[in-house]
């Protein structure tokens, strides 16, 4: 099905999955569009996987809707499947066949014309760096090409949506760089989903973020939104002959000042309005003597670790 730029690939609503009194996803909404990469965040047994296997028809929902461009996934599944391709967590090879036996039998399942499936099968391999490997059997590669293959297999339709559940698991760093850059190619064309825990992996691949605790939601925004949370609005000063704290508070823009064991001190302000070049001034003016201003800026993993831990989920239960 055809889909204009920016229209949405992907649309799930309410989406919810219980198992007894566990509500493994519980409300999760969001959309996915054309040319995006969608990073799925969350420490283990957050939901991340229970996601993505309801999104690719797996598993049926609790509740909740999926749209997969426009059509129900429960209520049309044929339809709607044909236009994602899944890289699940643990790769479904078959290891005693050869690269091209195993492609042209998933493109086969995927329902590909006879008369297409050479040329389904050559561009496939090509974008996935498999060129030289048709007749090879799939269990004597090196675990980074099994890894291709699989990928190979989610795209072999050409589907609209490709997601991918812990691509880079288990492979060598070397590995890892090639699948990121095969995400990154597939992402020019596709609406990808990429569910990991790997933090740096979704700052290097994807333009998108989202983080799923305790099975909902908790962070959705864009990679620049997500770099602008990172700067935490703080710089850290040191001086020759430092002036009284006061006096630093008076400072436009500061909005409050902390007094550090070391003798420095760290000033917070407004992450859209910094006093830096104020403080400068005022420093040369009046021979403070600056030796140290250095920007505090929060990563990812503090991000993370704030918005998933158990005392931040128990902080807002109390609140």
């Amino acid at each position: 099905m055809a889909n204009p730029a920016n229209e949405k690939l992907i649309e799930v609503t309410g989406l919810s999955r219980q198992y007894g009194s566990l509500h493994a996803v519980n409300n999760v909404s969001f959309d996915l569009r054309k040319g995006e990469i969608l990073g799925f965040l969350g420490p283990n047994g957050a939901g991340k996987s229970t996601t993505m296997q309801m999104l690719c028809g797996t598993l049926a929902p609790s509740a909740g809707e999926i749209l997969i461009n426009g059509v129900d996934l429960l209520e049309n599944p044929i339809a709607a499947k044909q236009q994602i391709g899944f890289l699940p967590e643990q790769p479904p090879i078959y290891p005693e066949l050869t690269v091209d036996e195993y492609l042209l039998y998933c493109g086969k399942l995927r329902r590909i014309a006879n008369s297409a499936l050479t040329e389904a099968l050559d561009t496939t391999k090509q974008r996935c760096g498999l060129q030289d490997t048709g007749s090879r059997l799939v269990g004597n590669l090196s675990k980074g090409y099994q890894q291709r293959v699989a990928i190979a297999q989610a795209i072999i339709h050409s589907p609209d949506i490709v997601v991918l559940d812990e691509p880079t698991v288990g492979l060598d760093p070397i590995q890892i760089r090639e699948i990121r850059m095969l995400i990154k190619e597939l992402g020019k064309d596709h609406g990808v989903i990429l569910s990991t825990h790997i933090l740096p992996e979704v700052q290097m691949v994807c333009n998108r973020v989202q983080i799923i605790r305790q099975g909902e939601l908790v962070f959705n925004e864009s990679i620049d939104d997500l770099n602008k949370r990172m700067r935490s609005g703080s710089l850290l000063l040191a001086f020759n002959k430092p002036p009284a704290a006061d006096i630093l508070q008076a400072i436009d823009l500061v909005e409050a000042v902390e007094m550090l064991a070391d003798g420095r001190f760290r000033v917070h302000f407004n992450p859209d309005a910094s006093p830096a070049e104020t403080i400068v001034r005022m420093s040369v003016e009046q021979s403070w003597g600056l030796t140290e201003l250095t920007p505090e800026t929060r990563s990812l993993e503090q991000i993370f670790v704030q918005l998933t831990s158990v005392d931040a989920a128990d902080q807002e239960q109390a609140a």
